[in-house]
Order: structure tokens, then sequence, then C-alpha cells
């Protein structure tokens, strides 16, 4: 203040001189409201009394910016000086000073700012991306300008960075600047070994996977609330909601109080962004803390479990059902406005369900279907219960393998698909549903009648969705992936190019950064594989290899689907293994299918797909290695598939019965352990029984 107005000078060395432990450290003699008031208030005032024209003050108010006040470890001691700055303002209203404060939304600040002296800017609706944009775009425009190697890169290939690679950096930095700048010197090399032999340009997409390296703040914030009641349930809520709700849809969702919710979140502004009223939603100031919590390595106690997805289900299903109850005709009225807890049921439950795949237990599962029974008594011939009621019948049919289920779900999808005739615009989503719902009763039952109306739903969907709707991409991938199962199950050539060109047409529509591109990747990988299979052609082969490892990257965990893309990818390359020999595909794929397994524990749907295709692995990594622990995991998972997931009456059981045979004979030959031969004995009769029933049934 004193080089900016000399004037002042005088009055701050007098100060100083009458007291001069004012220039003691901080924390020691005298607080921080009595150094302002004698080093900055009353020097201030005092120039002002002399009425002596001031240059300084001549273009308006002289202005001092506080920063980061919230990052003052002494709570009484901020408080103290904001309250001696109201004191001072409130005597001196007309004084031409004024003082700019940034802070995080700390409770002990924001209660003392909440006044009509202060103007308060809420930030939490402002998004940093475009200022991250014009940021980054600065720092590579010099860093390019300075690097011969980037130079020589652009007058070859041009721009770089991409504007498609910018708007990724700056999604993923998630308006940190502390992050971009860390960022972007490690794309530079700013901060690495001179050996390293990666240009900027290799580094760019590691970048994307770079972690902000925040899990330190985020464990210590949050064990500021760690002990108040409903902790758990409102962080793992906020976590993993699929769009933002405020404190009071929150509560509404949890059946807790505001208050309680507000109590725990008010200590955890500094990750958490907590707006000042009840209707504006709750939102998290960087998007790696749903990583962060959502990631069990990393978050520890703070771990948002997966089966809290299907508690949020069964919540989200109670609080729609209690407004019917009220008024059933609640929704009907137009003009109505939708509390926004259903609205989200509306868009989003369906996440729930998904999320919480292999967590539900058969009395959560019942919950589900008696609030839908009841909703439908209220509501009765209304779709969209009768498409939730079916989603149930069918997740619950996959996970236990019921076929009385899946047959329900069905009865319910064609009940809906009757209520929206054509032109309804909603008739593509029933046909979508019901495709889906017969797809899974052929995988249960095998009934090629199942196969083929699936097809033939999936054909009127995309019909249904021509060029510029927003969900044709999905009717193309849909009917392309029942066209490859159709396919794998007749050998027709022509269903398999026909997958093949409706998979490419979905991937050119999900360009990155499209939510469902991971889909469509997966999905096509999948059918070139198989052609590989049919024509030997190389080049599927290696497409398909190169389309799965990009699927992976856009599933990172916790994704819910990304078991799928690694099972995907271990199959492919255990493929070229089998042509070409290569023996660090078949490793790959083992680890590959081992870490699908860890996401598909039981009772996942899909765990025996991975156990399947983890033993066939297994025992060919045992012809090449002989290495017995290879031998004596392929047996524990084919034991497992036995057990668990081929009881008797299962169409794979007999296989598998003749799979682990196989490997238990193996076994013996290798170690001469004689309990195996009882256990072969034992088995063989049942498959000889087996073979023998279904040599019967062909008859």
């Amino acid at each position: 203040m004193a080089a900016t107005i000399p004037q002042t000078e005088p009055f701050i060395r007098e100060a100083v001189q009458r007291d001069p432990a004012l220039l003691s450290p901080p924390g020691e003699a005298i607080s921080l409201q009595d150094r302002m008031q004698c080093l900055v208030y009353e020097p201030f005032r005092a120039l002002v009394r002399r009425k002596e024209r001031v240059g300084a003050l001549a273009q308006g108010p002289f202005l001092m910016v506080l920063d980061g006040l919230d990052e003052c470890d002494d709570k009484d001691e901020v408080q103290e000086l904001i309250d001696g700055m109201l004191v001072f303002f409130n005597d001196n209203p007309l004084i031409p000073l004024r003082v700019f404060i940034t802070s995080r939304v700390e409770e002990h600040i924001q209660s003392r700012l909440d006044v009509p002296a202060v103007r308060l800017d809420n930030l939490v609706d402002h998004c940093s991306d475009d200022d991250i944009a014009t940021f980054l775009h600065i720092l590579f425009g010099d860093g390019c300008r300075r690097n011969s190697v980037i130079r020589a890169y652009v007058r070859q290939y041009g721009e770089w960075p991409t504007q498609s690679d910018r708007r990724k950096l700056v999604k993923h930095i998630g308006g940190s600047f502390i992050f971009a700048s860390a960022v972007f010197k490690f794309i530079m090399a700013m901060n690495t070994e001179a050996s390293d032999p990666r240009t900027p340009m290799d580094r760019l997409p590691l970048a994307l996977e770079m972690n902000p390296g925040l899990d330190g703040l985020y464990a210590q914030t949050l064990a500021r609330s760690q002990h108040l009641p409903h902790f758990s349930n409102i962080i793992s809520t906020i976590a993993l909601l699929s769009a933002p709700l405020s404190t009071s849809a929150i509560a509404e969702l949890l059946g807790i109080h505001i208050y309680e919710v507000v109590n725990v979140l008010v200590n955890l502004q500094a990750i958490i962004q907590v707006p000042g009223t009840d209707d504006i939603p709750v939102t998290l100031c960087h998007t790696s803390l749903r990583d962060f919590l959502t990631t069990q390595s990393r978050s520890g106690n703070f771990f948002a479990h997966p089966s809290h997805h299907v508690r949020l289900y069964l919540r989200f299903l109670e609080c729609e059902l209690q407004y019917l109850r009220q008024d059933p005709e609640l929704f009907v009225r137009s003009g109505k406005q939708i509390p926004p807890v259903v609205d989200y049921v509306g868009r989003y439950l369906q996440n729930h369900s998904d999320g919480g795949l292999g967590c539900f237990k058969p009395s959560e599962y019942s919950s589900a279907v008696h609030l839908c029974r009841e909703a439908l008594a209220l509501l009765p011939g209304t779709p969209k219960w009768i498409m939730i009621l079916a989603a149930v019948y069918r997740d619950r049919a996959s996970q236990i393998g019921s076929l009385t289920d899946m047959d329900e779900a069905i009865s319910l999808h064609r009940e809906a698909l009757q209520l929206r005739p054509s032109p309804d615009p909603d008739r593509s989503n029933s046909l979508a549903n019901l495709g889906s719902a017969l797809l899974d009763r052929y995988w249960l039952k095998g009934t090629m009648a199942d196969l083929e109306e699936a097809v033939s739903v999936y054909r009127e969907a995309l019909n249904l969705r021509p060029s510029f709707h927003p969900f044709r991409s999905d009717s193309l991938n849909n009917l392309g992936r029942v066209l490859l199962d159709r396919y794998g199950c007749t050998g027709f050539t022509a269903d398999l190019e026909e997958s093949i060109s409706l998979l490419r047409e979905a991937l050119e529509l999900h360009s990155s950064p499209h939510q469902d591109r991971s889909s469509s990747l997966t999905s096509l990988g999948i059918a070139l594989v198989d052609r590989h299979r049919l024509t030997k052609t190389k080049a599927d082969l290696e497409e398909a290899i190169s389309l799965l490892h990009e699927a992976i990257k856009l599933r990172p965990y916790p994704h819910p689907l990304r078991s799928d893309s690694l099972h995907s990818l271990g199959t492919a390359l255990m493929h070229r293994h089998l042509c070409m020999g290569a023996l660090a595909d078949l490793e790959d794929a083992i680890a590959l299918h081992r870490a699908a397994l860890e996401f598909r524990p039981s009772p996942h749907p899909y765990r025996s797909y991975s156990l399947c295709d983890l033993v066939k692995s297994l025992r060919a990594m045992y012809k090449e290695t002989r290495a017995l622990s290879h031998l004596q995991e392929a047996i524990a998972h084919c034991e497992e598939l036995l057990a668990f997931h081929y009881p008797v009456g299962h169409r794979d059981r007999a296989n598998t019965l003749n799979s682990l045979i196989s490997l238990l004979r193996t076994r013996f030959d290798a170690t001469g352990q004689e309990g195996d031969l009882a256990k072969i004995a034992t088995l063989k009769e049942e498959a000889d029984l087996l073979l023998a029933s279904s040599m019967e049934c062909a008859t």
C-alpha cells in the first residue's frame, strides 16, 4: 500500500514505531485483525481525513485482494478478521477502499460474509473449462514455438495438439489449473529425465490417464465428517448419482432431514461445492473425487460400494410411489412441475440397476417387484411402470437363471409394446427392450425362435430410427450384435457381413467423445475376430485388437462394462496366440481374463463366461510351460462352474464335466495323484448318463 499510495507511508511508519510487534511473525503477539487495523485501516483513514488529492485514488477505490482465505488454519482468527473488516466499513461507508476475497465456501467464512454489506458471487455454477482451454492454448502456443521437434511434426502433419485432443485434455483436467499446469509440464517433458526418448506427441495420450494426485486431500477432508450420522450414505449417493441432486432431493431420497445432509457437507466444501440454497445441485469440485470414491484401493473406508446402487434404486422407486399414493394423477396433468427425484427416475433409474448388477439380494428384487406392482395398481396400463417391472424381472432372471422370470419380463415388454402402436415415438424403445429380453431368453434356453424374433424386432426398431434419429446408433448396435449371434448359430456368412457393416456405421455415429463409443468398439472388435476365424484375413484380427484396446481405455475402472472389454480383448489375444503362437499374447489373455473375473464376483451373470475362457487359456498355457500352477487354477475354475453356474439340467454341464475330466487326467499323468482317479470315475458316470439321455432325446 505504501508503494502504491506513498502518502500512507508516514502513517504506517508511525504505527510500527509505536508498536514494533506489528512486524513479528504471524501467530505471535498480535492478531491478524490488529495488524490490519494498525497497518491498513488507520493509515488509510488518516490519509482520507487530510482531504488532499491522491493520484492513486483518482480512478477509483483502492482494491486489496485476499486470495485463498480458506487456507488459513486458524478459523477463529479468520472470523475475527472478517468481523473487524465489517465493523470498519460499517463505520466508514464512503471510504475509497475495497476488499476482494477469494475462498472456497467454508462454513466459518460464509457464515460471516453472508450479510447485506457484502456482495457474494457464488461460483458454484461457473465452469472453468473455457478458462482452462485458453490457458492451455497459450501454453502450447509458446511451447510449440520453442520446441523444434514439435515444429517439425506440425510441418508434416498439421496442427498439434488437435482440437479434439485439446477438448479431451480440458475434460480430463476437470477445471483444476494446478492439474492443468502439471499435465502441460508432463507433455512437454519439463520434469523428466534427459534420457527419456518419448516426444511430446508420445506423452499426450499418456497425460489423459494421469491422476490429479488429490487422494491425500480427499482423504483428509472427508475425515472431517466421517464421524457424523449418515456420512457414508450421503457421500456414496453423491459419488454414484448419474446427475447431481440438491441437498433437499438427497435428503428426500435417503429419508433424512436436509440439515443432516448439510451437516455432513459443510466441512467438505474444499472438495464438494455446496450451494447456499437447498434447491441447487451439489457438485464435485473436481471429477477425480468420483474416481477416488469408486476405487476401493484408493478410498479405503470412504469407498462407495456398488451395492449402494441397489439402495438408491429402491429408494428412487419408493420416493416416486409416495407421490403416486398421494395423488395418482399428479404426473398426468399438464403443467404440473415434476419433483427432481421423480424426474431423475425417468432419466437415470436403469443406471442404478446396471451399477448394482450382481449385488441385488433376492429380498431386494422382491421389494422392487412389489413397488412396481403397487405403482401399476395406482396407474394401470402405464408403459413406464410396465417396463420398469419388466426390467426387474429380466435382471433377476439374468442373475439367477430363472426362465420363469424371463418369461414374465418378455410378457410385460409385449404388453408395453401393444400400448405403443405406430407412430408412437416411444415404440422403438419398447421394441429394443423386447429384443434384448428375447435375446437373453435365447441364451438361457437356446430356442432359435427367440433369436429370430429378436432379429425381427431389432429391424423394426432400426426402421423407426432413420438417419439423424438420436438413438439410431443404438439400434445399429443392437441389430449388428444379434446378427452376429445368429451367425454363430447358423454360420450364415451374410449375417456376419451385415453385422460388421451395421457396427461400422454405429461406430461412425459414436465418434469420440461419445459416451457409447466403447460399446461400438467392443461389438465391432468381436465381429472382426469372428470374420478372421472364417477368412483368416490378418487385417481383421489386427483391427479387432486395436479397437478392443481403445475400448478398454474408454472404460477405466470403475466403469460397469469394463469387464466386457477386458474379456473381449482377452478372447481376441487368445485367438491370435492360437493362430500365430506368440506366448506374449497368451500371457496377456490370461491377465485380461483374470482381471475381468475380478470385476464379476459371484453371482454376477457373466462370471461363468470369464471362468470358461480363463480355463481354456490356462490349459493352453500349461501345454506351453508345463507349470502345474496353471493346471491347478484351471481345475479350480472348472469345479466352480459345475458347483455354482452349471447345475444339473444346464445345457453346458455336460461339456464342462468332460473338460474337468480331461484336466484331472492331465494332472494325474503329471503328479500321479490317486484322488484324481476317484473324481474322474464319479464325473465320468454323470457325463455318461447325460450323453445317454441326450441320445434318447435325439431319437
